[in-house]
C-alpha cells in the first residue's frame, strides 16, 4: 500500500491519464524488439522488419528501440555499437541515417531501418511501443526526431524511456502522444531507490509504466497501477513470468527465447 505522503504527492505531481486515451495499452501482449528468435545469429533478428512482420502476423503488439544518427534521424536499433548485430563497426550515433540504412543486419533481415520506414510497414496493423535509447541527459534531439517520424501516423503508438526527461519532453512538446517511463529496481532498492522512483515519476509525468518483470510484485508499481497508470512489464521469457505478468501487470512485453510456440500469449 502506498505511504500517504507519497500517495498525495504522486496524485498532485503526476496525475493519472484519462483511461479512455490509454485503454489500448493493455489490450494485447507486445513482442520485445519484434517476434524474433532470441539469438544474435538467428534467422529472424531483433528489431528487423521480419521480426515486426511476425509480430503483426501473430496479432501482437510491437516493442522496438530507436537511437539517433549523427544527423538527428531516428533509426531502429538497440545497441549503441553496431558490432553485435551487423558486420559493421563503430557507433550508431557516429553515422548518418543514409549510412546506417545501407548497413545490413546479420542474416536475411534487411538493413537497419529509420523509424519512419518501420511505421510505414506497420501501417497501424499493430500497436507499437517505441523505446528511446539515450546515454545523455540531452534527450531533445532524439525525441524531436521521433516526434517527426510519428507526424501523421494513424496507428496506435507510444514512446517510453528510462530517462524521465524523455516522457517530460513529450508531455511538453507533443502531449497527444502516449508516453511511458521504463523502470527497473535492480541495484536501486531500499528507501533511496524508492525516493528516486518517485522523483522520476514526478519529473516524467507518464501515462504508463514499463516495469522490469524481475521486480514484480512491487509496492511502487502496484500503487501506481491502483491509481490509474497501466503497468506493462518486460522482458517476459517463461511460463512463471507470464503468470507474474498476468497477476501484477496489464500486458507483457515478451520474447520467444527458449519458449515453445505453445507458451506464447494467445
Amino acid at each position: 500500500m502506498q505511504l500517504l505522503p507519497f500517495g498525495l504527492l504522486d496524485g498532485w505531481l503526476a496525475p493519472p491519464p484519462d483511461p479512455r486515451r490509454i485503454a489500448w495499452l493493455g489490450e494485447q501482449p507486445y513482442a520485445h524488439r519484434g517476434l524474433h528468435d532470441g539469438n544474435w545469429d538467428g534467422p529472424v533478428l531483433e528489431n528487423g522488419l521480419p521480426a515486426f512482420a511476425a509480430a503483426i502476423a501473430a496479432g501482437h503488439g510491437i516493442e522496438c528501440d530507436v537511437q539517433r544518427s549523427i544527423d538527428n534521424r531516428a533509426v531502429v536499433f538497440h545497441d549503441f555499437s553496431l558490432s553485435r548485430l551487423t558486420l559493421a563497426q563503430g557507433r550508431v550515433d557516429g553515422k548518418t541515417a543514409a549510412e546506417l540504412t545501407q548497413i545490413r543486419l546479420i542474416g536475411q533481415n534487411g538493413a537497419i531501418a529509420e523509424l519512419g520506414a518501420v511505421l510505414g510497414v506497420v501501417r497501424g496493423r499493430a500497436p507499437i511501443l517505441i523505446e528511446i535509447k539515450t546515454e545523455s541527459d540531452n534527450v531533445a534531439p532524439l525525441c524531436l526526431a521521433v516526434r517527426r517520424a510519428l507526424e501523421g501516423y494513424g496507428g496506435k503508438a507510444a514512446i517510453m524511456g528510462f530517462h524521465p526527461a524523455v516522457s517530460a519532453w513529450f508531455r511538453r512538446q507533443a502531449p497527444h502522444i502516449t508516453r511511458g517511463l521504463v523502470i527497473t529496481e535492480e541495484g536501486n532498492r531500499g528507501w533511496k531507490g524508492m525516493l528516486q522512483r518517485h522523483r522520476d515519476l514526478w519529473k516524467a509525468k507518464p501515462d504508463f509504466l514499463a516495469y522490469d518483470i524481475r521486480d514484480l510484485p512491487s509496492r511502487f508499481a502496484g500503487a501506481q497501477r491502483a491509481r490509474g497508470l497501466p503497468v506493462l512489464t518486460w522482458t517476459v521469457r517463461s511460463d512463471d513470468q507470464h503468470a507474474i505478468a498476468a497477476a501484477y501487470a496489464d500486458a507483457p512485453i515478451y520474447e520467444r527465447t527458449a519458449m515453445p510456440d505453445s507458451a506464447l500469449p494467445a
